[in-house]
């Protein structure tokens, strides 16, 4: 048997020796990547340990806490300036109360993922609950169990194979909205953490199989440039963390400093939408400097209720202006969440930034 500490010494290893591997993935992109992009890569491999770290080295079953896996430097995985989302571990044979206060959200969720308990990305979605499903009192307080044995009250069940909780709570004024506050907690914990060489081996092993996977896809290219595709209706392509109740839409821009790219579209009745600007890694670009991704409530609307979103290098002086950061190429993604129908898909189309006008 191999001696405890050896297995140890033998999982930190790997865990380093994946971090090195997004480096190679860097500087091997074909083709070469921008220096922005480059510069993104490398900071995208912190925040893609700090997640991994909490997730499985810390995350703690048997006593979970809710932690951030996504802010204004945390990007991963397709976050946007107006979300916040955390993460808990679930033992599906234990009971868990989960209480909250929904803040300013318009929109909040918990759903609970399923699949291989050792990194890899889960295969499918469990449950979901949403603000539709909870009951709030006059203070926006909500509580709800999650077990695998039916609860009085709000209830989400936990399957054989439950292994993530992830919460979503999306607001229209993040910079000035109070955010929704969630809080776990295992019915009857052990009085102690289990802890040994063995488990901490089988979590750093865990940890460097989450990154390597996340890695795996990237950097992303969405072809042909200056599109967006069919939006893909709810609950179709779940995959990994993604949500069970939203709509999305991918697409990409090619754009000289001079020209812009001109969205229009319409969006049917939900309880949230954004556009965002992604680089290859499917994180935005820093919004705490400029305006990268735009939500429904921000939207100066046609008289019809449509929408155009002019995105562009410079302020052309519309109200919809999305800022490319001084990025010539990047991606663009679209989501809606709890649609009363499919949405439409976006037209685009390139002029010059000279004849954008309101």
């Amino acid at each position: 048997m191999t001696p405890p500490h050896t297995e140890l010494s033998t999982a930190f290893g790997e865990l380093l020796d994946e971090l090195r591997h997004i480096e190679d993935t860097l500087l091997r992109a074909d083709p070469p990547l921008a220096e922005p992009d480059l510069l993104d890569g490398y900071r995208l491999t912190f925040s893609l340990l700090r997640v991994a770290v909490d997730a499985y080295v810390w995350g703690d079953k048997d006593n979970p806490r809710f932690v951030d896996v996504i802010g204004p430097y945390l990007k991963w995985g397709g976050d946007n300036s107006d979300a916040f989302y955390q993460i808990a571990p679930i033992d599906p044979r234990r009971t868990y109360r989960v209480r909250g206060n929904r803040g300013d959200a318009v929109y909040l969720s918990i759903t609970v993922y399923g699949g291989p308990d050792d990194g890899r990305y889960s295969t499918r979605i469990v449950g979901t609950l949403n603000d539709r499903d909870l009951d709030f009192d006059d203070d926006g307080n909500f509580a709800f169990t999650m077990s695998a044995t039916p609860q009085s009250g709000a209830w989400l069940r936990l399957d054989d194979d439950a292994v993530t909780a992830l919460t979503r709570d999306y607001l229209t004024a993040p910079q000035t909205g109070r955010r929704t506050q969630w809080t776990i907690e295992a019915i009857d914990p052990p009085a102690r953490r289990h802890d040994d060489a063995e488990d901490l081996a089988r979590r750093m092993r865990a940890a460097r199989t989450w990154i390597h996977e996340q890695v795996s896809f990237l950097p992303t290219r969405v072809e042909p440039p200056n599109e967006i595709h069919e939006p893909f209706p709810v609950p179709q392509n779940a995959y990994g963390w993604s949500a069970a109740d939203a709509a999305y839409a991918m697409g990409a821009y090619d754009l000289r400093p001079d020209q812009a790219l001109v969205v229009e579209g319409t969006s049917p009745e939900c309880a949230f939408w954004n556009l965002c600007l992604w680089n290859p890694f499917l994180h935005t670009y820093d919004y705490t400097y400029e305006r990268v991704t735009l939500n429904g409530a921000q939207i100066a609307y046609e008289p019809d209720g449509s929408w155009r979103i002019v995105i562009a290098d410079r302020d052309p002086g519309h109200p919809n202006w999305v800022s490319t950061a001084g990025r010539r190429t990047g991606l663009i993604w679209l989501r809606w969440f709890l649609p009363e129908e499919t949405p439409a898909r976006p037209r685009c189309r390139v002029v010059d930034l000279a004849e954008v006008t309101r």
